[in-house]
């Protein structure tokens, strides 16, 4: 935990995302990296509150933060503090449900690496080549019946907006500004949504930014958690 926090802190990970995109983060205390593995978003969600701690700080990207909205709309007693990164509170639209079923096909075919290979560009910023191996290396981790069940997980999706209104723990958003993915409006939004959040923009960053700018995303990470960001909530 880091100071400030006498929960520790649990770091949800995006779509083919292990435990490794938090690796170059620096934070203190006790931090927990569970990785998504169920194939519906209620049957992660009661797994990760069966298995967590009784109280916690909660924090996730992507796919773990669209969780992570869900596990505070479920369990709002449980979360001392909220942060969602490069995410999408609205509920999935025909063309992403097409798209998660061809991801499925391309798992199949060509495996988790080829899929996490075809998504590259999306993922990181186009100088950043250096992450490669990192962001494949993860989809290698979890293979391909995990990937694919984080795919059909994103299937049961809902929209959170209304539950981010009811959101009273401090929370921060933390968009980057070139995500291809999960544009910037998107955490407008939610900002508006959620009562004294606070929203920061990382510049010249793409989706998964605590692997382009681990040292911003930790500097963030440690004002939140000690208090000093997205504390106006009632």
């Amino acid at each position: 935990m880091s100071a400030g926090s006498s929960e520790p802190l649990v770091l949800l990970p995006g779509s083919g995302c292990t435990a490794a995109l938090w690796s170059r983060l620096t934070l203190d205390g006790e931090v927990l990296t569970p990785v998504l593995r169920e194939p519906t978003l209620d049957g992660e969600v009661d797994r990760l509150l069966a298995a967590l701690p009784e109280r916690f700080a909660l924090a996730g990207l992507s796919l773990g933060a669209i969780v992570a909205m869900a596990l505070v709309r479920r369990a709002p007693e449980r979360v001392s503090r909220l942060c969602l990164m490069s995410t999408n509170p609205y509920a999935p639209t025909p063309a992403q449900h097409e798209a998660w079923a061809a991801q499925r096909a391309v798992l199949a075919d060509v495996g988790a690496v080829g899929l996490q290979e075809s998504l590259l560009p999306l993922l990181r910023s186009p100088g950043r080549t250096d992450l490669d191996a990192e962001i494949v290396g993860m989809a290698e981790e979890l293979g391909p019946e995990t990937y694919a069940a984080q795919c059909r997980l994103q299937d049961t999706r809902v929209d959170e907006r209304p539950g981010l209104v009811q959101v009273r723990c401090p929370t921060l958003v933390v968009a980057a500004r070139d995500d291809r993915l999960c544009p910037l409006e998107r955490h407008e939004e939610i900002s508006r949504l959620v009562p004294g959040a606070e929203l920061v923009v990382l510049d010249d960053c793409a989706h998964l930014s605590p692997l382009e700018q681990p040292e911003a995303v930790s500097g963030l990470l440690r004002r939140w958690l000690a208090g000093a960001a997205g504390e106006n909530a009632p």
